[in-house]
């Protein structure tokens, strides 16, 4: 079990940028091990709700009993680029006062070796958050071909030497079947410059493939865009990001649903559906020096903050 386990992400600036209400309505779109849930359920009182949602069966199945038992929760396996149809189920929809994501790939699933997330323990290279659906990371390099291979490691990963190893995988899989992390750890080290392996050379490689064939943009820019219908004048999107494309978009998402659209700007009046739906809260927020020395994890996250326009 790692250290970092059960320790939530910016908990303190997350709970700030929520402005939670004791009898609100929340969700949080990324429950993991239930840490950001459980700092939110202690601030509700007896007519508060928290609808949770997360797709990898291992979270829902490891709920402490203290939660399981709250009344006050309802636990969801699903995904949040399901939010409006999970929202419109449950007659929630322009109820919400907070929704959260915490973005990414949790400890407990680095740290389990079956998973396949981590290229520092051997296990079957499979990556899926939700391990019931899709195909897996060895099932997909097994068929990918050199193009999408490279436009992946450079795009989602940002490797500068995305089309060495994009060759040396196929390469290699010419030769025999990828199916461990080992080995496709090992592929990637032989093939990346030493002089660029400030990290693990091997990170950037793993990252963009988690990220493809769970297809986390997508997921991302669908729950965002649901977002606005679901949150009540005033409610808080929250959302954590680790990577700079993450950020990127949640940062253009806010700045462009707190505009009127170009041709409107100026005018004495507006359409009510052309009208800013957003009103950022702050800057982007990031751990602080005593975080990330508790929370390794902590330090590439970056917190943005919006509220809901009537």
């Amino acid at each position: 079990m790692s250290s970092n386990e059960h320790v939530p992400v910016l908990l303190g600036p997350v709970l700030d940028g929520l402005s939670i209400k004791a009898g609100g309505i929340y969700i949080d779109g990324t429950f993991g091990r239930g840490g950001h849930s459980k700092a939110i359920l202690e601030r509700l009182n007896a007519n508060g709700r928290l609808v949770a949602i997360d797709r990898d069966p291992q979270a829902i199945t490891s709920v402490p009993e203290v939660l399981r038992d709250d009344p006050r929760l309802e636990l969801i396996r699903g995904e949040f680029a399901q939010l409006e149809t999970i929202v419109g189920e449950m007659q929630l929809a322009g109820k919400v006062d907070g929704f959260l994501l915490d973005l990414g790939v949790s400890s407990p699933q680095l740290d389990e070796a079956g998973r396949g997330f981590s290229f520092l323990r051997d296990g079957p290279l499979d990556m899926r958050m939700d391990p019931d659906s899709g195909v897996s990371a060895a099932k997909w390099l097994a068929t990918v071909g050199e193009k999408e291979l490279k436009r992946v490691l450079k795009t989602l990963g940002e490797e500068r030497s995305a089309a060495r190893i994009a060759r040396a995988i196929i390469a290699a899989r010419d030769e025999t079947a990828i199916t461990t992390t080992r080995q496709l750890a090992g592929i990637v080290s032989a093939a990346a410059p030493a002089r660029w392996q400030r990290k693990h050379p091997a990170t950037k490689t793993f990252q963009a493939i988690r990220m493809a064939i769970n297809a986390e943009l997508e997921q991302l820019e669908a729950a965002l865009a649901q977002s606005v219908d679901v949150l009540r004048e005033g409610g808080r999107l929250c959302v954590i990001s680790f990577h700079s494309l993450e950020d990127r978009m949640v940062k253009r998402f806010i700045r462009d649903a707190s505009r009127e659209p170009e041709q409107y700007r100026g005018m004495p009046s507006i359409p009510e559906a052309m009208r800013p739906k957003l009103r950022p809260i702050g800057k982007a927020i990031s751990a602080s020096a005593e975080e990330i020395a508790l929370n390794v994890r902590a330090r590439s996250a970056h917190l943005r903050v919006a509220e809901r326009l009537g």
